[in-house]
């Protein structure tokens, strides 16, 4: 409606032939009147209006900050905000007030427009950067001449104070109003790299809690009233919630910054890297004291030495069983470590979770099946000890005595390490009585069933099984059984590790196990490399299962007696199971499909006609 009130108001401008003004919005920096631009002076004095906002109190800091640049031939047009809570009697609430009172301030600028004056709007900080401005500039620059002078905005400015880059290389930088929702906060905090939290004041307590939830609260900063008068720095857990003003900022710095910078010289007291000593308990190359036995002369070592390799080629003392550990630089004499075991999902960067992404940003070291560690981008001073997927216990124990000497390590799955993932080899490591105290945490992540799922529909709508195919921890008379469990029970299967190299019987032998149970024509959802530049999916029947175009990469998800292979006009299959099956009455509008009445009540009384 606006859009079309701004086109008529056009229009008739046109016809008119009014001689019309120009408009303005001008950038005053941060605070401090010196960080002004040039063009921000040129543009005051040019102007035959300035205008500003200010609260009902009618100080404005934006006039404050142009103060010198004003004379007294300028018009000023001072716009009181009628609220700066949402606390209002108006009939459409807090924005209703907003709104009209951004109607009110156009059209009173406008008269100036019309007139033919220079109008100069002046804005803290820039413009169209969380400005008041800009709530002008959507009614007026379609219909006037408008120039936008940028300036310096609080963001930059508490950089600066704070004195330490914001964002480095390929670091992402996050601005964020504090109004936003405690949960949305914390998982943009936590997915990150660098941010900026602003619009704090009655806000903060929230916020500091997003930053404390998404494990960034050591990291950040606070910088309040930054270039003004009574500035004032210091840590975000340190702030003083009952003091903190409306212009303050929370700020989490680049986390690459300081691991690029020069070291520091000789003779400035701290030891070159190659010359530090190792941590309390920590040996040089070789086994260290308390760290279990050497293997006996011709016993095997179980292959850890790659997964005690970080992508620098630096190693370390010995742990248990011979898992080499990068003990040194980062970690601090009674730091606390931790271990996260977190899941990609599985393929790139658009299946991690926020939380995953923020832990993996912020480790000390990153631990994995090499294949899982190539899908996370790097960062300086990050160490990786990448190792096959045959060495899963000694990764564990390796993680786990990394993170004893006060590293924050991820353990790296694919998929959700909760899934025939990585996250069992931890915690049952972890149960040792050396590791005990050794704070561990899983993430979860998409698993592969999922993602294949919903590529072909929504195959897993009802219950189903998960099992894998892998006869390497388990016998293969184990996984028949569950198979024909599974199939006998009517459970849709999504089958793991079908197949490998060395492993090429037994999809057909699961397909004839299947068939037992299942009829020819039963829908089968082949889906390889889901998320990656390979990924293929589609839908055949179990009798044309075919091991020769099942690999490890490949997940199936066989369907029950319910599951629908529907042909749709988009083109290919469309895979859904019911949700209920044909013998059981029809929910009726509101009741849950999956659950019917409650079941805990037993059945539900019989209804009078």
């Amino acid at each position: 409606m606006a859009g079309a009130n701004g086109a008529a108001e056009a229009a008739a401008d046109r016809e008119s032939g009014a001689a019309r003004g120009r408009l303005i919005g001008v950038g005053l920096g941060p605070g401090d009147p010196s960080l002004m631009t040039v063009r921000a002076v040129e543009a005051i004095a040019e102007a035959d209006v300035v205008a500003y906002h200010s609260a009902r109190h009618g100080r404005s800091i934006a006039r404050s900050i142009a103060a010198r640049h004003l004379r007294p031939e300028h018009i000023e047009e001072a716009l009181v905000y009628p609220v700066t809570t949402e606390t209002t009697d108006h009939p459409g609430g807090y924005r209703g007030a907003l709104e009209e009172f951004y109607a009110e301030a156009s059209a009173r600028l406008a008269t100036h427009l019309d007139a033919g004056r220079t109008v100069a709007v002046l804005a803290e900080g820039d413009p169209l950067f969380y400005g008041s401005y800009m709530h002008m500039h959507k009614r007026l620059a379609h219909r006037y001449p408008t120039e936008v002078v940028p300036g310096v905005t609080s963001v930059s400015a508490a950089a600066a104070r704070l004195g330490t880059p914001l964002a480095e290389a390929e670091e992402v930088l996050t601005i964020l109003p504090g109004t936003l929702p405690e949960e949305e906060l914390t998982a943009r905090l936590a997915a990150t790299d660098a941010a900026v939290v602003m619009k704090l004041g009655r806000t903060f307590p929230k916020v500091r809690r997003a930053f404390e939830r998404a494990g960034r609260l050591d990291e950040a900063h606070y910088v309040e009233r930054a270039t003004m008068e009574g500035e004032r720095t210091g840590e975000l857990a340190a702030a003083d919630a009952g003091s903190v003003p409306y212009f303050s900022v929370a700020v989490l710095p680049s986390r690459v910054a300081p691991l690029t910078a020069p070291r520091p010289g000789p003779g400035s007291g701290r030891q070159p890297e190659s010359e530090r000593q190792p941590e309390p308990g920590q040996q040089g190359q070789g086994q260290g004291q308390g760290q279990g036995p050497q293997p006996e002369p011709g016993q095997h070592e179980p292959d850890a030495h790659a997964a005690a390799h970080g992508t620098d080629g630096t190693h370390g003392g010995r742990g248990r069983h011979g898992a080499e550990c990068s003990g040194g630089t980062g970690a601090t004499s009674g730091a606390r470590g931790e271990v996260a075991v977190v899941g990609t999902g599985p393929a790139g960067p658009l299946w991690l979770t926020p939380e995953t992404r923020g832990v993996l940003a912020a480790a000390d070291d990153l631990v994995g099946y090499t294949t899982y560690l190539d899908r996370v981008p790097g960062r300086p001073g990050q160490r990786r000890h990448g190792s096959d997927n045959r060495v899963e216990s000694e990764r564990a124990e390796f993680a786990l005595e990394l993170a004893r000497r006060g590293r924050r390590v991820a353990v790296v799955s694919g998929g959700d390490p909760g899934v025939f993932a990585m996250a069992t080899a931890v915690l049952e490591a972890a149960c040792a009585e050396e590791f005990t105290d050794v704070p561990v945490r899983v993430l979860p992540g998409v698993t592969a069933a999922n993602a294949a799922a919903a590529r072909a529909g929504a195959p897993l709508g009802h219950d189903y099984a998960t099992i894998s195919l892998s006869d390497r921890l388990k016998p293969w008379e184990v996984i028949a059984d569950r198979l024909r469990a599974a199939a006998s029970a009517d459970l849709v299967l999504a089958l793991y590790n079908p197949g490998s190299r060395s492993r090429t019987w037994q999809v057909g032998k699961a397909r004839e196990l299947l068939l037992e149970h299942r009829a020819p024509d039963t829908p089968v959802v082949l889906a390889r490399d889901v998320g990656g530049t390979g990924e293929s999916v589609r839908t055949i029947r179990l009798a044309e299962l075919d091991p020769d175009e099942v690999d490890m990469r490949t997940l199936l998800i066989v369907g029950s007696s319910r599951t629908r292979a529907v042909r749709r006009g988009t083109g290919g299959e469309t895979v859904w199971t019911p949700r209920r099956y044909p013998d059981e009455p029809e929910a009726r509008p509101g009741q849950d499909a999956a659950t019917g009445p409650d079941a805990s009540a037993g059945p539900e009384p019989a209804r009078k006609a």
